[in-house]
């Protein structure tokens, strides 16, 4: 039997609609989900409003028992994303965000290389994040972008961030991060003009670079794809199963595992969050900011 789900809204920052464009699409061919026309009826609750009004409504929506995923941000604050964690846990549903770079082929392999140990102890990550073209976040690149590099680097080290040093400006930021335990973590990220070879707002930039003890692995997250050049356009096509597709995956454990949580959830939009709150507050005043972790 399959998972119901209702698409709710089609919003999001700026002119993003990632509902039609990425939410849909996956869940119409997923195998293990179904979509129908009634929230009510539905199992899962896949929300994608303007951010000022998502918070509300994901909280609406646990406290209806729902599951969700959510686009990303999970919500405008760190309050907010706090809220719906403890809502979660009280009410045993999935909430998923939408940090869907983290299952990105190459990233997965990379980091179960950390964990295994293949470059030693990690002491240092490094990564680009850069968009090139497509139609400017009014929240700033850092709030529209920050969480995807955010995200996959604590999942790269299983460390939490606790100082942040922001440099440049909301769309193109560098983050200095300070985890446990002496790594560091520098991390650049935001939105460039449009280049050639690029479709507006394709991925000109993501990769990382873990040093660790006993060595050092460079990945180029925009791989394994291909670069397809057609008379109307010209981009990258995924040679498997794309980074939503396994989002939806996760959902669908999650909620099979009836435990009430999945393998990415509002803890880990929580944590997101903070970092680029601390990266607002830096840039603000120049100085480090302590996460409050």
């Amino acid at each position: 039997m399959t998972i119901t789900v209702a698409l709710v809204g089609n919003g999001g920052i700026g002119t993003q609609d990632h509902q039609s464009s990425m939410y849909g699409p996956a869940f119409e061919r997923h195998p293990l989900f179904s979509l129908v026309d009634d929230p009510a009826a539905a199992q899962v609750l896949s929300i994608a409003v303007p951010l000022a009004e998502r918070g509300a409504a994901i909280a609406d929506a646990v406290r209806a028992g729902k599951h969700v995923l959510a686009d990303k941000p999970l919500a405008a604050t760190l309050a907010e994303a706090v809220e719906i964690e403890r809502l979660a846990a009280e009410h045993g549903v999935v909430v998923v965000p939408a940090h869907h770079q983290r299952f990105n082929a190459a990233l997965r392999s990379a980091t179960a290389a950390v964990r295994a140990g293949r470059v030693g102890l990690p002491w240092n990550v490094q990564c680009d994040f850069v968009v090139a073209g497509g139609d400017p976040a009014p929240t700033g690149e850092l709030v529209n972008f920050g969480l995807y590099p955010v995200d996959v680097v604590r999942a790269l080290l299983g460390l939490e961030v606790r100082r942040v040093h922001a440099t440049g400006s909301p769309d193109l930021v560098t983050l200095l991060l300070d985890h446990d335990h002496g790594v560091t973590s520098t991390i650049v990220c935001g939105r460039v003009p449009a280049l050639r070879d690029l479709p507006p707002g394709g991925l000109a930039v993501h990769r990382y670079r873990i040093s660790g003890s006993h060595g050092v692995l460079a990945v180029d997250a925009r791989k394994p794809a291909l670069q397809v050049r057609t008379t109307e356009s010209n981009g990258l096509v995924w040679t498997g199963p794309g980074t939503v597709d396994a989002l939806l995956d996760v959902l669908a454990a999650g909620i099979a595992s009836g435990a009430g949580r999945a393998a990415i959830g509002p803890h880990d939009a929580v944590r997101a969050q903070r970092v680029i709150e601390a990266a607002q507050r830096s840039m603000e005043t120049g100085q480090p900011v302590e996460t409050g972790e």
